[in-house]
């Protein structure tokens, strides 16, 4: 298993904007209003996993992985990098859904008024669903060994020698 790319996650945004527009387009006369409070759980979400990457990268620093008490388990690391890149798409894919609401919203703001209100809440969900991707991203850097190969562009072929 190799890294999140974020070209993918890129197109993952990217994507997610235009089928988010366009079900926007057909559907929203029927969406609730969009607060401020509507988004903020993917930031929990997002300083939670922040923390805990600095947790694991603390203990790999100092060596303690391993099966003893105050260790950090190799499948609690492991774990932890799956619901990094779990948390990489579904932030990208948040991301993109409130980036193609805001591109409905902005030409909209000065004649539609519940498109006006409803602006700030999506930006508040955007800057989360950001927040949600890069302590994703962050919390997968941090699972990594510190004699990790890749990590200094050196090639794979390493790993097939022996």
């Amino acid at each position: 298993m190799g890294p999140t790319r974020k070209r993918d996650l890129a197109a993952g945004v990217v994507g997610a904007a235009i089928a988010g527009y366009l079900l926007v387009v057909a559907l929203y006369r029927w969406f609730p209003p969009i607060t401020a409070w509507t988004g903020l759980s993917l930031l929990g979400v997002a300083i939670a996993e922040a923390l805990w990457g600095r947790h694991v990268r603390a203990k790999i620093n100092d060596g303690e992985i391993g099966d003893g008490p105050g260790w950090l388990h190799p499948l609690a690391v492991a774990r932890s990098l799956m619901i990094a890149k779990a948390s990489a798409w579904v932030g990208s894919v948040v991301l993109g859904w409130w980036i193609g609401v805001l591109v409905y919203f902005l030409p909209r703001r000065s004649w539609l008024r519940v498109a006006a209100e409803d602006t700030p809440g999506t930006v508040v969900a955007a800057v989360c669903a950001l927040a949600l991707v890069v302590a994703a991203l962050w919390l997968q850097h941090c699972c990594k060994s510190p004699q990790d190969p890749t990590e200094h562009g050196e090639a794979a072929e390493s790993w097939d020698a022996g």
